[in-house]
């Protein structure tokens, strides 16, 4: 399985690196974690014009002019896991539901008809209120209308992942929060959250479940952002070495304050996520780069084509938040509120094409074999 690296060897690595490590990995075809390491480090902020500039030039190669737009959609705020950072935090006195298989459709399909064709759903970690009977169920009712399904729900075992996949959801995403392990144990308090490891095994075991993608990354602000991306490669360059044939993404949540007056310790600028993105397309020009609507729009915006290939929009992150305004309990706040169509013509004017659909359940092998969990060393 893969193991991180300590995270002090990761900071040593990163600081090591001098503008001719930067220049290097710059003019380089191709480059590996040393090149990463320098691409991430201080010695690269000279050379930010130049990254971007890379980075924009392998994201039309590989992706074209295409931004892929897609809608989270919160099933559930019930949550058995105590986590500072997080709004749905078991300590937190708020208003928890979790829908009904008609609510969750109905909620669904407001979102088809407002043009969404990718569907991410998400929900707190308690699998007693809402387990894989209900994500097997939702998702074969849903399957016909859209043209891909994510989860990003409480780790599961690889049996239930091959089950979903069968129902047609097609991606998960496990964030690993931060690969710091002394930071992760002083955010997790308790729940199954609270064992590194074995969220650090998920996104293989998805992976070797079948399922065509798999989305990693880290909560930006709970730790040292340089070495948190250091680790995201090292995990990225790990996944495709034994899981060829699975597409993988990158998340980039950039942490705010939430409920239990928590405050990120290291808060992470704008400039510093926008060198993560730059450094980890060069890193690996296939991997899908998300931003979501945790971001302003002016910071969106001037992110098209530069790096990220699918952005979320008009988002609510409340169960039950597109049929009813008035619900309360957010996991967290949005910075973006616009809707799919002034967001997709903002993509229009700065020269991109909005694509709120790039896949077709057809294309998908019917009675694939999960990958071998033999590929695991």
């Amino acid at each position: 399985m893969f193991v991180t690296p300590d995270f002090a060897e990761l900071k040593k690595a990163i600081a090591a690196a001098d503008a001719f490590d930067v220049q290097q990995a710059l003019a380089a075809e191709r480059i590996g974690i040393k090149g990463l390491a320098a691409l991430l480090s201080p010695a690269a902020k000279p050379y930010m014009g130049v990254m971007a500039e890379k980075s924009a030039q392998i994201t039309g190669r590989r992706f074209g002019r295409a931004v892929q737009l897609y809608a989270p959609l919160y099933l559930s705020s019930f949550c058995s896991n105590r986590c500072v950072y997080c709004g749905f935090s078991a300590d937190n006195q708020i208003e928890r539901r979790v829908l009904t298989l008609a609510e969750a459709e109905h909620e669904a399909t407001i979102l088809h008809d407002r043009g969404f064709n990718h569907l991410l759903l998400v929900s707190g970690e308690a699998p007693a209120k809402m387990g894989v009977a209900y994500l097997e169920e939702l998702a074969l009712r849903l399957r016909d209308r859209f043209a891909a399904i994510s989860i990003e729900v409480q780790p599961l075992r690889g049996e239930e992942y091959a089950r979903l996949f069968a129902a047609g959801i097609t991606a998960v995403a496990v964030y690993q929060e931060t690969y710091d392990r002394d930071v992760y144990r002083q955010v997790h308090l308790s729940g199954k959250k609270s064992d590194y490891d074995h969220r650090l095994a998920t996104p293989a075991l998805v992976a070797a479940a079948g399922m065509r993608e798999v989305g990693i990354g880290a909560l930006l602000g709970l730790s040292d952002w340089r070495a948190e991306g250091l680790a995201i490669g090292l995990h990225l360059a790990w996944l495709r070495k034994h899981f060829w044939r699975t597409a993988l993404t990158v998340s980039f949540p950039r942490m705010r304050p939430a409920m239990g007056e928590f405050t990120p310790p290291l808060p992470v600028s704008e400039r510093e996520m926008t060198q993560l993105i730059f450094a980890l397309r060069i890193f690996d020009p296939d991997v899908g780069l998300l931003l979501s609507t945790r971001e302003e729009a002016r910071y969106r915006d001037g992110m098209l084509g530069l790096g990220p290939t699918r952005y979320s929009a008009g988002s609510c992150t409340v169960p039950g938040g597109y049929g009813n305004r008035d619900v309360t309990g957010e996991q967290f706040s949005v910075g973006d509120h616009r809707n799919i169509d002034e967001v997709s013509e903002v993509i229009r004017q700065k020269g991109f094409d909005p694509v709120r659909k790039d896949w077709d359940p057809i294309f998908q092998m019917h009675g694939r074999r999960p990958q071998s969990a033999a590929l695991v060393i």
